[in-house]
């Protein structure tokens, strides 16, 4: 039987997913279930666990979330591998790597990983494998776009990865590295969680207001972590060719991870390339602003996620969810959540992207009907009840 809290999701989640959730969770009940990553704090890896992890307790599972910790050097280094496994060039010394084990090695002392199911979410503590014990199922969970990584950094990791039971990815184009048998997991975004809750008009006029964002003309809108892959300085090149036609507001929202060191100099750029437009706003939020990146999403007239590499891009799916045109990257995860022309569009360059811009601002009623089918597309394939769904599914699949 659900949970009051459980039962809120009956309202937004497909016919039967709720039951269907149920169904499963049954099987597992009790079963000890533990997640790993790197951070508590920022980025899409967090947020989702922030909100899995209480779900998976009211479904009688013991679910647990281990961060490890790490210094600045070892978030270095694991942000040189993020940005080589995605294809970029990087050169990872002899005592860089070494460090990173080091590092992995004294977590797999200090954490509790001894449970029926691990799963382990991305590069940072993927050597925890070593450390195993003797029974129980592990997983990798790759949230990176591994369709054409670097391959000295690779060589070097799969050695841990190809030691899981399975691996996680968010498309299939991004297992084909691996050797051990995989498994295509989209991620998911939490329909009331603070970010995606329902909001009224006077509460999204004073979220914007709180933070000096005027709605006296349309709002472009991005959210993002401070990072060169999600493209922020192009999308400051989009919003001036828009300009040249409509008069426009820009609102570059983000913030940082604990475990992302490069996010200062990004946001350094960023506001270098904003100069003094009145009408650029570079927001540096904490990483508790959900209320505020709620509000900004669902005032925007157009929202963008202009990526050059991108695992899944989550915020495509919240802004469809709250019913807002799209346009993104032509990029990984984000060619599954935009059905093109359908709910948003995916672009290459400045020039596509600000072309895309001005349609949708000369065309209200036909960028308001692709909002309403992005919503549906999320409610059917990208919300919670679905991934809690998978993995449950998974751990009874790998443990009987």
């Amino acid at each position: 039987m659900a949970t009051l809290e459980l039962e809120r999701y009956r309202e937004y989640a497909p016919d039967g997913a709720l039951d269907l959730l149920l169904r499963t969770a049954a099987q597992v009940r009790g079963r000890r279930f533990v997640h790993v990553n790197s951070t508590r704090v920022g980025g899409g890896v967090a947020e989702i666990l922030h909100r899995m992890v209480p779900l998976m307790r009211e479904l009688e599972v013991d679910a647990e979330w281990a961060v490890m910790d790490g210094d600045m050097e070892f978030f270095a280094t694991t942000k040189s591998f993020h940005n080589a496994l995605q294809g970029e060039t990087a050169e990872l010394t002899a005592p860089m790597l070494a460090h990173y084990l080091d590092v992995n090695r004294a977590n797999a002392r200090r954490l509790h990983l001894d449970a029926d199911f691990v799963l382990v979410h991305d590069p940072q503590p993927a050597p925890l494998i070593e450390s195993r014990p003797a029974t129980g199922a592990w997983v990798w969970r790759c949230h990176i776009d591994l369709s054409a990584p670097s391959p000295g950094v690779w060589d070097f990791l799969k050695h841990y990865v190809n030691r899981y039971d399975r691996v996680i990815v968010s498309l299939e184009s991004y297992a084909r590295h691996a050797t051990v048998p995989h498994v295509v997991i989209p991620p998911s975004i939490d329909p009331l969680s603070e970010k995606n809750e329902p909001m009224g008009s006077d509460e999204i006029t004073r979220g914007l207001r709180a933070v000096g964002v005027d709605l006296d003309k349309p709002l472009l809108v991005q959210v993002s972590r401070f990072d060169r892959f999600k493209d922020p300085v192009g999308v400051i090149a989009v919003y001036r060719l828009v300009k040249r036609r409509h008069a426009v507001r820009l609102v570059l929202v983000g913030g940082g991870a604990t475990d992302d060191p490069e996010g200062v100099r990004v946001l350094a750029e960023v506001r270098e390339a904003a100069g003094n437009d009145p009408d650029i706003h570079v927001l540096d939020l904490s990483p508790d602003s959900h209320r505020t990146i709620n509000a900004l999403q669902r005032a925007a007239t157009v929202v963008l996620q202009k990526s050059t590499r991108e695992g899944f891009g989550l915020t495509v799916a919240e802004a469809m969810w709250k019913g807002r045109p799209v346009i993104g990257g032509r990029v990984g995860g984000i060619t599954v959540q935009i059905l093109e022309g359908v709910t948003g569009y995916t672009v290459v360059t400045p020039e596509e992207a600000a072309a895309r811009v001005c349609h949708l601002l000369t065309h209200p009623d036909e960028a308001r009907a692709m909002g309403e089918r992005g919503r549906e597309h999320v409610r059917q394939h990208f919300l919670v009840t679905r991934h809690l769904h998978d993995y449950l599914t998974l751990m009874l699949r790998l443990t009987g």
